[in-house]
């Protein structure tokens, strides 16, 4: 039997002491980077103790995942007002975007409103333009079919300065014939005064009703034409006997006068006109006074 010494004793109590490090290798949590290289690069495995050179895997492991959360730890902000900054000045990015966006497709949206409006104001002037050529081709019918002559008298006077002269009082009526041939529109219809002339002199007038006429349609227009009182100053020689014999009178006349015709094709937008002048030759005479002088034949129309 063999006694057992110091050194004996000490390797047994050795060989069975509990290996704990292997626990702690399990405890050490997200080591600093500093530990890190000290145990990577300044330690040995002679210095290091068996456990930490045994169980290096875990140890690494450790390190990568102290790693990627350090790493995760700088992408990731580390407070909540961080996080929210950097939430708003993401929105605002995608909100500058948004609105590049729509600046861009609100430019389009104008060009094509713009290209669209100018189609259709060129489109409705080609059409109006239509309308108003249609128009012409509608051009109202005027006949001056009568003249009568009620009564005419001749007398002695003084104007208004006092210097005696003749004096002649003349009342008639005209008929007028007047149609609409348009089949799309009516027309609003004007004159000038009726005049009468004995050739520079005026000696009666009369002012002819306005009327609107519808389309496809005709009428006939009565005008009185008279003159009061109209100085002759000896300036018609044909009346000179006109007082004592008013049945020899004849006197040539010329009843002139313009007619406007306005049609609103399309409200105000579309407007045609149409003027004519009329001048008709007729005689006086005092066998005929209340009957009807024909003129259809005895008028220029221009």
């Amino acid at each position: 039997m063999h006694a057992k010494t110091d050194s004996d004793g000490t390797s047994v109590d050795t060989s069975w002491q509990p290996r704990s490090p292997r626990r702690l290798v399990y405890y050490v949590q997200s080591p600093s980077n500093h530990d890190m290289e000290k145990m990577s690069y300044g330690s040995s495995p002679t210095v290091s103790p068996p456990h930490l050179y045994y169980h290096c895997s875990p140890i690494h492991h450790s390190r990568e995942s102290s790693t990627s959360r350090f790493s995760n730890s700088l992408k990731m902000p580390r407070s909540l007002s961080a996080w929210k900054h950097t939430r708003i000045n993401d929105e605002d990015g995608g909100d500058h975007d948004g609105d590049d966006d729509e600046d861009g497709g609100g430019g389009a949206r104008k060009v094509k409103l713009y290209f669209i409006g100018l189609l259709f104001f060129v489109l409705f002037t080609v059409f109006c333009l239509i309308l108003w050529g249609a128009s012409k081709a509608y051009k109202p019918e005027i006949l001056v079919k009568s003249m009568v002559f009620e009564n005419f008298y001749v007398q002695a006077g003084n104007d208004q300065t006092g210097v005696p002269t003749d004096m002649l009082s003349l009342n008639s009526t005209v008929k007028i014939h007047y149609r609409n041939p348009a089949t799309f529109f009516a027309v609003h219809v004007t004159s000038t005064p009726l005049e009468i002339h004995y050739f520079q002199l005026k000696l009666a007038s009369g002012q002819m009703k306005k009327f609107s006429q519808p389309r496809k349609s005709r009428r006939t227009v009565v005008t009185v034409v008279h003159g009061s009182q109209v100085p002759l100053y000896g300036g018609v020689p044909h009346l000179a006997d006109a007082r004592e014999h008013v049945n020899k009178a004849a006197v040539p006349l010329n009843l002139t006068f313009s007619l406007k015709s306005r049609a609103y094709i399309l409200g105000r937008l579309v407007k045609s006109k149409f003027s004519m002048r009329v001048r008709c030759t007729v005689i006086l005479t005092g066998k005929k006074l209340g009957k009807p002088h024909n003129l259809t034949e005895a008028c220029v129309y221009h």
